[in-house]
């Protein structure tokens, strides 16, 4: 098991502010290990709403939960979304004894509950896969081959790991995504899950896929919506900037996870993927995802592009200032006329361009080369 700190560290910083903290996540994103590191599961404060028993102790919920102290941990809180009413007349005891940290697998139940049952007292936190600054910048390329699920990544070997994956998908397309609206057979989510792959970092028009499966256009665009809700795939909105120059109005998609992407890709081993075309579509979806874990709170992500060709992977917007990401795998990145224009049109703050290098070095007094190992 690795340490999360910073994970950790934010979960504690949010049950300061707040006495409800909801840690949402993909399936197996490790939510439950990090909880245990702050409860013990043999603790009276800590339920499995899986746990038969633990549910049976949650019949009662009043009576279950009004005389813990402490924090109390409720994992796989979808399964009881009636528990969010119990926890608001928790929540609002004068000097609460007791502070909860509820985890759910992104279901849109548990969040539609938490808004309108704990307004005002609930703090949503999300939580990613393992990140370059849990693992280090030494297992970059591990990361990248086989994403950040803990299973996955640290699994024995290579076999084991693409086994893992493989497993993951079945799973979510026999079970887990029917919770988010996707009614279609095992297989076609399958070679939906496989078409996302390979729209991977493009431009996405739901029109091609909606073809392929024999859908309307109006199923891919609420399927898209879906998996976003599941969090395993980013939609990248465009920025309509107010100039005078036509921009692209469709959305990017990436898949959250690179091994997941790889998997779809039928992408077995590091040999595959030095050889794949898409390579650089899976090494910046890697960064960018990264990138966003780690901008700034509030920070909204978007990517810029024009029909005249001038494009800029991520536009970070936060408040007025803007900071603009390239990411190239090249070995010595340089000044573009896409970086220029991103610089005057979007009139940045500052351009970061990430690479797979060794050193930082400097384009321009605002625009500077930096190594992914800073992200770590």
């Amino acid at each position: 098991m690795l340490p999360r700190a910073n994970d950790r560290d934010a979960i504690l910083r949010a049950l300061r502010r707040s006495p409800v903290v909801l840690l949402v996540g993909a399936r197996q994103t490790g939510k439950t290990t990090l909880a245990r590191t702050l409860v013990e599961p043999s603790s009276e404060n800590y339920f499995d709403a899986e746990d038969p028993i633990d549910l049976a102790r949650l019949d009662d919920p009043m009576l279950a939960l009004r005389h813990l102290t402490g924090l109390v941990v409720i994992d796989e809180v979808q399964r009881r979304p009636d528990l969010f009413p119990s926890l608001r007349v928790l929540a609002d005891r004068e000097d609460s004894p007791a502070h909860f940290l509820v985890l759910g697998s992104a279901s849109p139940t548990a969040l539609r509950q938490s808004a309108e049952s704990l307004a005002g007292r609930v703090e949503v936190l999300e939580l990613g896969g393992l990140s370059l600054h849990d693992v280090g910048i030494e297992s970059s390329d591990r990361l990248w081959l086989r994403g950040g699920f803990p299973r996955s990544l640290l699994a024995a070997d290579e076999e084991s790991s693409q086994s893992w994956r493989r497993n993951y998908v079945r799973t979510l397309a026999v079970r887990d995504l029917r919770d988010f609206g996707l009614g279609l057979p095992p297989s076609t989510i399958e070679r939906f899950l496989a078409l996302l792959a390979h729209y991977h970092g493009q431009l996405w028009n739901s029109a091609e896929p909606a073809r392929v499966l024999g859908i309307s256009d109006t199923t891919v665009r609420r399927y898209i919506d879906a998996l976003q809700d599941a969090l395993l795939v980013r939609v990248l909105q465009p920025w309509h900037a107010n100039i005078d120059k036509r921009q692209v109005r469709s959305p990017k998609v990436y898949l959250r996870d690179s091994g997941l992407a790889h998997t779809l890709l039928g992408i077995d081993s590091w040999t595959d993927l030095v050889r794949h075309p898409r390579i650089g579509a899976t090494w910046e979806g890697m960064v960018i995802e990264e990138c966003v874990r780690q901008a700034t709170p509030g920070s909204h992500p978007y990517f810029w592009r024009t029909s005249n060709g001038a494009e800029l992977d991520l536009l970070l917007v936060h408040g007025d200032r803007r900071i603009g990401i390239e990411v190239k795998r090249a070995d010595s990145p340089r000044m573009t006329p896409s970086m220029r224009h991103a610089m005057t049109d979007l009139e940045l703050d500052e351009l970061v361009v990430y690479y797979p290098g060794p050193r930082s070095y400097r384009l321009a007094d605002q625009v500077r080369v930096e190594p992914i190992s800073s992200l770590a």
